[in-house]
């Protein structure tokens, strides 16, 4: 089991960037692909990105593709989801989740909700216009 914790969530202005990470407890972290998620007041929760078991496989939503980078160290068992020229249509509770269903690029796997046995609380990122 792996258990993962968002932090890094905040208030900050169109244009501007915020880092989120996703600390996870657990001595095989390595072996889980992570994925982000948002939820938007009102909406569906949507996938975001993921990344695999390295820092080379990675999927992102045409939204953010270009401007979210997704990275992993598993030295310090933590994810990053580093997110530069944030709009106000970011602005979403955002969780990490953990799977250790096989991710090997396709941009159709591990978008669904349904593929992560893990989930954290979540971190709020709030855009002011």
């Amino acid at each position: 089991q792996v258990k993962v914790e968002e932090s890094g969530g905040g208030l900050v202005q169109a244009g501007g960037s915020l880092r989120l990470s996703c600390a996870a407890s657990g001595r095989t972290f390595n072996r889980y692909n992570i994925g982000w998620f948002r939820q938007a007041p009102g909406k569906e929760r949507e996938f975001v990105a993921i990344i695999g078991l390295n820092n080379y496989v990675t999927y992102y939503i045409d939204s953010v593709k270009g401007r979210f980078i997704v990275s992993r160290d598993n030295n310090r068992n933590t994810v990053y989801l580093q997110m530069n020229s944030l709009k106000p249509e970011d602005t979403a509770l955002y969780y990490c989740a953990a799977t250790v269903a096989p991710y090997y690029g396709d941009s159709s796997d591990r978008t669904d909700e349904g593929s992560y046995a893990y989930w954290g609380q979540g971190t709020q990122v709030t855009v002011s216009s």
